[in-house]
This record gives structure tokens, sequence and C-alpha cells, in this order.
């Protein structure tokens, strides 16, 4: 079995697992218990598709429709456009706070939903992740990135578990090993609430990028009471979802832009 295979083999949502959904966006159903809803969305593709409805040509001849602050702009309001489609409130009407060490929660004295979310971007793609039942983190990499030197990070921020596991891989194949844990630790660590900083070494994931990810053992809490898996919303990009919870129904979806004609 190639590399490819072996790592296609290990993801839990490929892109034909990603349902296309259109805006506007009516009626969204909350997540059920167990059940998280991760919604993959190109913001480049969203963006030209608003220029175009209205009429309108980027006059910069860039390769992206956003500058730095209308990127920053944009992906703050999808993330209210998809949290105001479960709500049932407009995207400008939801209110977002932020707990001690960062995470982003519904503001509670305006919300009384129990709807987590997480959001990861790379350039710009987006991945935003939903739960009513528990904590979650997701993350979002480039598939072929190439760490300057894994294991040296390894080494330095790793468990030494996952640093011992990672120097036993064909160097071949260790580039898409660190990949996939560095996923896995950023979307285990996002669903904690308690940050990136010290916390990569308190617990260790499953190394071997044949086999479905998994948290092997963490510092305080039994490993089993948490849930990890890799998506793939589109052949380029690799995706990690970690939930605070023993087990997880993953449905996936890609957010379209609206169809030429409900533009108005």
């Amino acid at each position: 079995m190639t590399m490819t295979n072996r790592i296609n083999a290990a993801v839990a949502a490929g892109p034909q697992d990603f349902w296309p959904c259109r805006i506007p966006l009516h009626d969204l159903h909350l997540p059920a218990p167990g059940e998280v809803h991760v919604w993959y969305l190109d913001l480049d593709g969203l963006g030209r598709s608003l220029q175009g409805a209205l009429g309108s040509e980027s006059e910069s001849g860039d390769s992206s429709p956003f500058t730095a602050g209308q990127l920053l702009f944009a992906r703050r309001f999808y993330l209210r456009l998809l949290l105001g489609g479960y709500l049932g409130l407009p995207g400008k009407s939801v209110q977002i706070n932020r707990k001690n060490r960062g995470k982003p929660v519904l503001d509670q004295v305006v919300h009384e939903s129990d709807l987590h979310f997480s959001m990861a971007k790379s350039e710009e793609k987006l991945l935003i992740g939903f739960s009513t039942s528990s904590y979650l983190g997701v993350d979002l990499e480039p598939a072929g990135r190439e760490a300057r030197d894994p294991m040296g990070v390894a080494r330095r921020y790793f468990s030494p578990a996952e640093a011992t596991a990672l120097e036993a891989i064909a160097p071949q194949d260790r580039d898409a090993a660190f990949l996939r844990a560095w996923a896995c630790k950023e979307a285990v660590v996002k669903a904690s609430g308690l940050g990136i900083a010290n916390q990569f070494c308190r617990f260790t994931v499953d190394m071997d990028i044949s086999q479905p990810a998994a948290v092997l053992d963490i510092d305080g809490e039994e490993a089993g009471k948490w849930s990890l898996a890799l998506l793939q919303p589109q052949k380029e990009y690799l995706g990690a979802i970690a939930s605070h919870a023993p087990a997880m129904k993953i449905r996936g979806f890609r957010l379209l832009p609206a169809a030429p004609s409900s533009v108005s």
C-alpha cells in the first residue's frame, strides 16, 4: 500500500463526505448528541462569487480578492453566519466572548444554547466544527507542508513517547507523520481550552499514519474520554478534529456561494 493510500485509509471524512450547502442558510439543525458538524469554506471562492454577483471585479489583479484585513473580517463574518444559522439569528446578532485562555465561546448572557465551536484557518481555507454535547477543537494544515526540523521540534515540544515513535518512522514518511501529529495535537489543545503553551508534551497521539488518529495518553485524564479523527476536505488539505467525548459522529458540509439568481 502506498503512502497516500495509507493516509487516506486513516481519514474519517474525505472530500466526498462534505455535503454542499448554499447560502442563504435556513433552519440549520443543531448537531445531535454525540454528533459533530464540520464545515469547510473556501473564502477565495466565496469572495469571488460575491464580487461577480455584484458586477464588480478586483482592481488589484491579485490572485486573492482579500486584503489581510478583509480576510480576517471574512473569517469572522462566516463564523457568525453559521452560528446564526444554528441559533436562528442574523449573524450580526451573534455575540462571542473569549475565555481566560483565549478560546472563543458564545456569550452565555445573550445565548442560552450549549453550542460549542472551533475554527481553524489555512490561507483562504476555513474549517469550523460545531457540537452541542462536548468541547471540541479543529485544525487545518496544507497536506504537502514540510517541517524544517521535525525531530528537533518533536524532541522539544512533543511527548517523549511521540518523539521516540517519530524517530522510528522511515525518513521518507517522517514529514507526513509529523504533520498529522501536529494537526491532531493542535485540535486536542483547542478542545481543552488551555492554550498551546506547555500543553503539547502532556499528551500522546498515535504517530502511525496507517492507523486512525487517537489519543493514547493524557496527563490527569483517561485517554478513552477523548475522540480524535482526521479530515481531508480537499486533496491539498489535512484537518483534524478532537472532541472531549468518548465517541463522535462526524457530518461534513461544504459552504457554497448563493446561486446568482438569489443575489439581488
